[in-house]
């Protein structure tokens, strides 16, 4: 069966994830077969926010075939912002109207985007501002796993991100042991800690920070953080064990008050959609140099090398998982756009998910938070019992380190404190997450 004469096009946006490819893949081939003509637009929403359409290519089923299990894009990407108003201009929507116009030139009837909750947002105001001639469908990637999904459903790339961090923390936990030194990690993950929690969780790693775990409607001090390391590298210490791998999940730094250490870095940069480019800010390097600068105030020689993981992770070829996920994404994508073409509705477009062994497409506008008018964001839940149990093998300051007169001793030996001054220096630390371990059950007997 075929539909005559329908061109769909492809475009990704944002930072790139494992199975990208295998999306264009399998929607290419899939449209192909049903007739419709099939471009792929490069640079995401960079080039039609101008106005041109000379970086469009026609797609072919030969030049798609075997690209399924290759990381990257095949179709490049980028965080070009159609959505981004310029009041200083006659129009100030000139970019989204720019975007819908090209797209008109170039006879297209369906798009299709893949990317996080900015290109969703994108997609969605695409597709309304094309006043129902243009049907949009996005099929949601991000490492940092930070999508509404329904049932649970990890985001494409997310496995495959947490499977090869996974690995490199867990070579990094040897080296640990084998060097007696300390690694701070920083994961990616914007808004939500899931990558970092679960390449911590799954290697072992001593402890995992993320941003989750501090009061929402407050800012980060980054002394607060400082002192979970600290605490948690002398507490190891006392244990005969002065070396770890602490992991921090990238977006504690976008949530960051702006204290004297922060104002002392050199100026952060934003990217199109306003955020901190936060591989920018080395949030690594500033915990690693903080928590040396408290030892070598107590005349105490301590090693930590600071790394940042995610560019490794981000074109990694898809494990299996992914492959078959994505290769399942893109041919109900697919399916959704051939059917709502047919239809006839109003609908504009929706995003394409699973629920179980269906398939699900979730309305623009249904996965968005009323208070932003942006798409929800996914976070830990640190009451949840994944979190729990992941925190309950890390190491770090609990209550009974302070109730215990025999550790508490050696905690404020190892810090050069009376046991008074450490309890009261370091207690607020423990308050937090007693409170949380007790309505879950966990609290220790």
């Amino acid at each position: 069966m075929t539909d005559a004469k329908k061109c769909l096009a492809m475009l990704c946006g944002g930072g790139p994830a494992p199975g990208i490819n295998s999306v264009i893949s399998s929607a290419t081939i899939h449209a192909i077969n049903h007739g419709w003509r099939v471009l792929g637009l490069r640079d995401g929403f960079e080039h039609l926010i101008q106005g041109r359409i000379d970086e469009a290519r026609e797609l072919q089923i030969a030049d798609v075939s075997r690209i399924h299990s290759q990381g990257g894009s095949i179709l490049y990407t980028s965080r070009a912002n159609p959505t981004k108003r310029d009041e200083s201009a006659p129009d100030p929507d000139w970019r989204l109207k720019n975007c819908v116009q090209a797209l008109h030139r170039l006879g297209v009837d369906a798009l299709l985007t893949i990317g996080g909750d900015d290109t969703a947002f994108s997609a969605s105001r695409i597709a309304a501002a094309g006043g129902g001639r243009l049907k949009v469908v996005h099929v949601p990637k991000t490492i940092d796993n930070d999508l509404p999904l329904p049932s649970g459903l990890p985001t494409f790339g997310y496995e495959t991100a947490r499977h090869y961090g996974t690995e490199i923390v867990a070579n990094l936990m040897t080296d640990a042991l084998t060097t007696r030194r300390w690694f701070f990690v920083v994961a990616m993950g914007r808004s939500a800690g899931h990558l970092a929690l679960g390449v911590g969780k799954a290697a072992g790693a001593t402890l995992t920070i993320i941003a989750e775990e501090f009061p929402r409607d407050e800012r980060i001090r980054l002394e607060h953080v400082v002192d979970i390391l600290e605490t948690s590298m002398l507490k190891r210490a006392t244990l005969g064990r002065p070396f770890g791998v602490a992991v921090i999940a990238e977006g504690i730094g976008e949530r960051l008050a702006e204290d004297d250490d922060l104002r002392s870095m050199s100026n952060v940069e934003r990217d199109e959609h306003g955020h901190i480019r936060l591989g920018e800010l080395h949030l690594h390097r500033i915990l690693a140099e903080l928590c040396k600068r408290r030892f070598r105030e107590r005349g105490q020689k301590v090693t930590i090398v600071a790394k940042n993981i995610g560019y490794e992770l981000r074109c990694a070829p898809p494990i299996p998982f992914d492959l078959e996920y994505t290769r399942d994404l893109g041919h109900f994508a697919i399916e959704y756009l051939r059917e709502l073409t047919a239809s006839g509705r109003a609908e504009v477009g929706a995003m394409i998910t699973l629920d179980q062994s269906a398939t699900r497409a979730l309305p623009f506008g249904s996965f968005n938070d009323p208070q932003t008018g942006r798409p929800r964001v996914r976070l830990v839940e640190i009451d949840g019992a994944r979190y729990q149990s992941a925190r309950r093998y890390m190491l770090r300051l609990e209550s009974q380190d302070l109730q215990d007169p025999q550790r508490l001793g050696a905690l404020a030996q190892a810090a050069g404190q009376t046991p008074a001054a450490f309890r009261e220096r370091f207690g607020y630390l423990v308050a937090g997450s007693d409170q949380a371990r007790r309505s879950t059950g966990l609290a220790d007997g």
